[in-house]
């Protein structure tokens, strides 16, 4: 039986989407933009889920450029693939307000390999999303747009489904950010993903609108998820 990780790592080199998408959207696939992101991606996961154990799934909107949409490992920028998980990246160096909130609760948690070993994140849509503003492109999410929406929730669903194939508990999911959630459940609603659903504020919302209170979310969160 192949592990989490070699599961993981598949699914991500067979990531494509090839559906519709609005005029003034594109997606960025970071696994055919740069070698070296599938290189620290691999060696992650590998570290970190080399086992076929049973894990919670902590759910995020879609990559932002420059968190997984460079590393190819959700919420973790550059700086904490080094620093916390000891893979370094030399094709790349980014700062990510999310990563930063979510590295500083793992820590809390226990530590990378502690949190790892019990959760799994991912998103709905594992591809960064960018958006056409004023000429130039910036990080987009799956819900910005009502057609968008509609072109990718299939992919969604489908791509979900082989999220919870590599042994994810299904009996409660964990969902980081209120409107992601509204947008979840309605795919939960056709699909019967999960049994209940529980949302947590997302990272960048903690980070930039209630930073003086990050240790009260920081307590949820891990409340929740232990």
């Amino acid at each position: 039986m192949n592990t989490f990780a070699e599961q993981v790592v598949s699914f991500n080199l067979n990531l494509r989407y090839e559906g519709n998408l609005p005029d003034d959207f594109q997606v960025l696939n970071p696994y055919l933009d740069n070698p070296e992101t599938l290189l620290v991606m691999q060696q992650f996961y590998r570290k970190f889920y080399n086992d076929s154990n049973q894990r919670k799934f902590l759910i995020g909107i879609n990559p932002s450029r420059h968190g997984a949409g460079v590393t190819g490992v959700p919420f973790t920028d550059t700086k904490r693939l080094e620093s916390v998980c000891g893979i370094k990246m030399i094709s790349a160096y980014t700062h990510e307000v999310s990563s930063v909130f979510v590295y500083d609760m793992i820590s809390e948690y226990g530590g990378a390999e502690e949190f790892y070993r019990d959760i799994y994140i991912n998103s709905p849509f594992p591809l960064a999303i960018v958006r056409k503003s004023k000429g130039s492109w910036v990080n987009a999410n799956y819900y910005d747009d009502k057609a968008l929406f509609n072109d990718v929730k299939d992919f969604m669903i489908d791509s979900l489904r082989k999220h919870i194939s590599l042994n994810l508990d299904t009996s409660e999911v964990f969902i980081m950010g209120k409107k992601n959630a509204d947008f979840i459940s309605k795919l939960n609603q056709e699909a019967h993903l999960f049994e209940r659903m529980t949302v947590l504020e997302h990272p960048r919302y903690i980070q930039q609108y209630k930073s003086k209170e990050k240790q009260l979310y920081i307590d949820k969160y891990i409340v929740a998820l232990k």
